[in-house]
């Protein structure tokens, strides 16, 4: 089993992992600091289970909650994403050069034509091994119950 290092990455992807949180994040990208009641508005979901998305997003570090008065608003913090970014980025460069490499291999490698297909009508023929088989009769059990033994 693996053990991770950085236990911040995993809550990262743990919270990225439901689409709610997702849109939440996305909202707040689009316009930061909203109120937790204007954060819900859209959603059709209670207020309680909004609560409950920015508990997780806030214990992943992805957003601060700033109270002012009875007002409570969310703002996104770039440092977790960041994270994540990295740790996405050194398997993307991996992968890209590994297909990078697989394609140079595909285009520069000759591959040999296949032969021409042979004539349909050969195709048709019954093969060898069932030519000389005949088909038994099917065995069935007469029509009723069976007696009991």
């Amino acid at each position: 089993m693996v053990k991770y290092q950085d236990e911040t990455l995993d809550r990262t992807f743990a919270a990225l992992s439901d689409p709610t949180r997702r849109a939440l994040l996305a909202r707040l990208g689009e316009q930061d600091g909203l109120s937790v009641s204007e954060l819900a508005a859209p959603f059709a979901v209670s207020l309680p289970a909004i609560m409950k998305h920015l508990d997780v997003l806030t214990d992943a570090g992805l957003i601060v909650r700033e109270k002012t008065g009875r007002t409570v608003a969310c703002r996104l913090t770039a440092q977790p994403m960041e994270q994540a970014m990295n740790w996405l980025n050194r398997y993307a460069q991996f992968w890209s050069h590994n297909l990078d490499r697989l394609a140079a291999f595909v285009e520069e490698e000759t591959w040999p034509t296949p032969p021409p297909t042979p004539n349909a009508r050969q195709n048709d023929q019954a093969s060898r091994s069932r030519a000389g088989s005949a088909r038994r009769r099917k065995r069935s059990t007469p029509p009723g119950r069976k007696p009991r033994s």
